[in-house]
């Protein structure tokens, strides 16, 4: 499995595993993560695909940007794609991940032939209330004074929380996101929010033609997880619940993710409502 890092012109950084000529597959991650959260699904996944891990603006190894709105987040994820000539390709998002993979399919069907939400919150009345330690590290007024002053171990812990099986962690996951600020991260959840506010993410989904996957954890401790049946209105969707699982699924459970999403761009792949090549 090839594995190289590029820092495209426009600012986003871009891992890629997997052969360059298989169907492209794009990984995209939620607030406050990185590329790095992928690690345990990218060797299933990169045997089957070539796989492009991005990391979102003030995230992981990519730069601060003007604009963290949901819509200027995927012109930028669409900017890299046009660079690297890729079209149709199946967009994964985990968590506020899959906001930015949903704005994705509206402004550019043709750089979208599939779509897989993982722990996406349908609409804001679905947040549940949060673990105690991502409540005093984001609002006030502990979160700014602790902020920059978190441990590895504080970092580790507020991870977890969102988990409902034990992780492991690596360091370098850790260190992205102690990179991340406290400004970007609550412009971020402010900017998410307000997408989902104006439209709810089934919403935005029945209107586009894609074929549609839902993963949630039916243990998830951030999203009311009966509320991924709100999918189920959504046509060409599929809604699979995993026992046991929190947040995190493709940290808990990388095996049982790996599995749905390669099921799943097999099928979306012969699906009639992917857009031809031209």
């Amino acid at each position: 499995m090839s594995n190289y890092d590029i820092e495209h012109s426009h600012g986003t950084h871009v891992v890629h595993d997997g052969p360059p000529q298989a169907p492209p597959l794009l990984l995209i991650h939620g607030s406050g993560a990185s590329g790095g959260f992928w690690s345990p699904v990218v060797p299933a996944l990169a045997g089957h695909h070539h796989v492009i891990r991005v990391d979102l603006p003030g995230c992981g190894q990519s730069p601060p940007a003007p604009s963290y709105d949901v819509p200027a987040q995927a012109g930028q994820v669409a900017a890299l794609l046009d660079d690297l000539g890729l079209r149709h390709v199946a967009a994964v998002g985990h968590s506020s991940g899959g906001y930015v993979a949903t704005a994705l399919a509206e402004q550019r069907p043709d750089l979208v032939g599939s779509l897989a939400l993982i722990s996406s919150g349908p609409r804001p009345d679905a947040l549940l209330r949060q673990p105690f330690i991502l409540r005093v590290l984001l609002a006030p007024p502990l979160g700014p004074l602790l902020w920059s002053r978190r441990s590895d171990a504080m970092i580790r812990r507020g991870i977890s929380a969102t988990a409902a099986r034990p992780v492991h962690l690596p360091d370098a996951v850790v260190a992205d996101v102690r990179g991340i600020t406290y400004r970007v991260m609550r412009t971020v959840l402010r900017r998410n929010t307000a997408y989902i506010a104006e439209r709810s993410v089934p919403e935005r989904l029945a209107a586009l033609e894609v074929p549609v996957l839902v993963i949630f954890g039916a243990a998830d401790p951030r999203w009311e997880p009966s509320s991924a049946h709100q999918y189920d209105s959504v046509p060409n969707a599929r809604v699979e619940l995993l026992p046991g699982v929190g947040h995190l699924p493709m940290v808990e459970a990388p095996e049982t993710t790996s599995e749905l999403l390669l099921g799943f761009t097999a099928t979306a792949a012969d699906s009639p409502t992917m857009i031809p090549e031209a």
